[in-house]
């Protein structure tokens, strides 16, 4: 069954220094890529300044903006100031059938969480993870270390696992820990060819380390050069991943976003 998915840091709908408002032109955007599972970053629940500045600023929370009529939306608070508040969301097309937001701020300059959604897909509860991990290495690396602990503790080993957001990891260094400790692939990754060899057995698929990561590129929006955007995924198979780049998404926040088409596996069925 082909399950679509995105993950985006929307720099909070608006331009630098909040001058203009892009979250309308951002949901129209968001809505051509179809996605069944939508991994947003930088979405601002509440902010008192910015519906005072723009006529339009919707009444809404963001998240239940872009969802609209047709995707259910969690949200993950983490950032709170006297105007308002930003964090994590997904949008998803099917119920989402529970969910808990958890605290991984390394210090007081920066608030980050761990959303966890667990999502009923009709061929099984998919546990997606929304994250968005601090600018300091140090801080990238504890945050990992508390995201692995999350999943060991909240994920059954057999369920499908997507973790999607903004990783901040432009040295390519966390990877590998995510890879030894879950399990998972990274979707560019399997995309571009850097599968399971044929002869390791399926226990074993977490010791593969590949020679050389091919994450996706996507900051900044108007010339992708850093690999900061990810999608590790456990239980599926990767048909398609891709960067979107060019018009409209170079004007609509400082990252582009990423999108990938899964397909996901039986029990028992091995990744290719």
């Amino acid at each position: 069954m082909t399950l679509k998915i995105a993950s985006y840091n929307i720099h909070k709908g608006v331009s630098a220094f909040g001058r203009q408002a892009r979250i309308h032109h951002l949901k129209d955007a968001i809505a051509t890529l179809d996605a069944d599972l939508v991994f947003l970053q930088e979405v601002q629940g509440q902010h008192d300044l910015h519906a005072r500045r723009h006529a339009l600023w919707p009444q809404q929370a963001q998240h239940e903006f872009l969802a609209g009529d047709s995707h259910h939306a969690a949200y993950g608070m983490n950032a709170v100031y006297n105007h308002g508040h930003h964090g994590n969301a997904l949008l998803s097309r099917f119920p989402i059938h529970s969910q808990a937001n958890h605290d991984v701020s390394d210090h007081a300059y920066e608030q980050r969480g761990i959303l966890h959604a667990v999502v009923d897909h009709p061929a099984a509860a998919i546990h997606c993870f929304v994250i968005h991990l601090g600018l300091f290495a140090a801080s990238r690396k504890r945050q990992i270390a508390a995201l692995i602990a999350t999943i060991e503790r909240d994920t059954p080993a057999d369920a499908p696992l997507i973790i999607a957001g903004d990783f901040n990891d432009w040295n390519q260094r966390l990877s590998h820990d995510l890879y030894t400790a879950l399990g998972v692939r990274e979707a560019f990754d399997i995309d571009a060819g850097h599968r399971h060899p044929a002869f390791l057995p399926a226990s074993l698929h977490r010791l593969w380390k590949p020679s050389r990561p091919n994450h996706a590129r996507t900051f900044p929006a108007g010339l992708p050069w850093l690999c900061l955007d990810r999608v590790y995924l456990r239980g599926f198979e990767v048909s398609q991943a891709r960067v979107l780049n060019g018009k409209p998404w170079t004007s609509l926040s400082d990252h582009v976003p990423i999108s990938a088409e899964l397909q996901l596996l039986q029990p028992g069925q091995s990744e290719r």
